[in-house]
């Protein structure tokens, strides 16, 4: 079935500049856009969806202020499960894209039996008043997504430390001129973050690209702030894979993971 068929090119495009190349978008903003096309794919009348998983794929380099299509898709109706589809679209090449699997939301008048903490019980460190505000010293004065477009406070680790770390990341700009961001497109903008923030190599020597994000959550987000229990782990052949508990003000939601393109730059 088909669903949203839109058209954007955001006021703030130089905003979604990533490290690697200032000609193209941090994955995060695409990511965030595509969380954004699930949540309004048409509705099932009667039916309350959240979604349980995003699976992305950024298949090409996106370009920055370049306009983008975003179409979408049912690709399983049901009424206790769906899965949507979506693309963002240059021209005529899809650049990235997403497959989501929806599951009904309901109140369970049983869920006092329920057990707390459904996902791994790490937590944050510190929580985001008392962790330590940090700004990426690779960045400089000219609009990126690292630099602009988001807020960071380390819980643990840091930009120039490698290795494991905890942060708190805040969408500073809308991800659609006039909307504020929900949970789960704060979720997906945050998330593509793991491998930038917990890296084994050095930056300014190694890619560690991810051309996937994959994440789950066990409950919606609450709040502006999401919080990454981030490591990587290199696979010494040319892959690797980031690995984060997600986070929010009120504790653990979720997993994210991404594969890595790891290589000399």
């Amino acid at each position: 079935m088909a669903g949203l068929r839109q058209r954007f090119s955001p006021e703030r495009s130089s905003n979604t500049t990533g490290p690697w190349d200032p000609a193209n978008c941090h994955g995060g903003p695409p990511s965030a856009l595509l969380a954004r096309a699930v949540e309004q794919h048409n509705h099932d009348e009667g039916v309350e969806w959240q979604v349980a998983r995003l699976t992305i794929e950024l298949l090409r380099p996106i370009r920055v202020r370049q306009p983008l299509r975003v179409a979408s898709t049912t690709e399983r109706a049901g009424r206790r499960i769906s899965v949507v589809t979506a693309s963002l679209i240059d021209g005529e090449n899809e650049v990235a894209g997403v497959r989501a699997l929806r599951i009904r939301r309901r109140e369970d008048e049983r869920e006092d039996e329920l057990p707390s903490g459904v996902v791994p019980a790490s937590t944050m460190p510190a929580p985001v008043e008392e962790s330590r505000p940090d700004v990426a010293d690779f960045t400089d004065d000219r609009p990126s997504y690292v630099g602009h477009a988001c807020e960071f406070r380390f819980a643990s680790g840091g930009w120039n430390q490698l290795g494991e770390c905890a942060v708190w990341i805040r969408l500073l700009q809308p991800v659609i001129a006039g909307e504020s961001p929900s949970g789960l497109q704060r979720v997906a903008a945050a998330a593509d973050f793991g491998n930038g923030v917990s890296a084994d190599v050095d930056f300014t020597s190694w890619l560690y690209i991810n051309p996937d994000l994959t994440i789950h959550l066990a409950r919606p987000a609450d709040g502006e702030w999401i919080g990454l229990r981030a490591s990587s782990h290199l696979g010494g052949t040319g892959t690797g894979l980031a690995h984060s508990v997600l986070h929010d003000e009120n504790g653990p939601l979720g997993l994210s993971l991404q594969s890595l393109l790891v290589e000399p730059r």
